[in-house]
């Protein structure tokens, strides 16, 4: 069996690293960004030339990140475990 390298949340949806793994895929994705955003600010003249180029490639990263979660971690689900809610 193979150890699940994001685990679901408690409350809400989405996953958290749950191993050294999960950890340095979370780590290279933040490092991404931060590149990413350096590269494209250094190449760019006017603020509307940076967001332009800067939100697709974020965009892309997001969308990597959340396929490896999907693909390593556990099944996402809206939770609110333990929680009861009084209207």
């Amino acid at each position: 069996m193979t150890t699940k390298w994001f685990k679901a949340k408690n409350y809400g949806w989405g996953w958290y690293p749950a191993t050294w793994h999960g950890w340095v895929v979370t780590l290279v994705f933040v490092l991404l960004i931060i590149f990413s955003s350096y590269r494209v600010e250094a190449n760019s003249h006017f603020v509307s030339d940076s967001l332009l180029n800067i939100i697709p490639q974020n965009v892309l990263l997001v969308m990597l990140l959340i396929a490896i979660c999907y693909k390593k971690g556990e099944r996402p689900e809206w939770r609110w475990r333990g929680k009861r809610i009084k209207f």
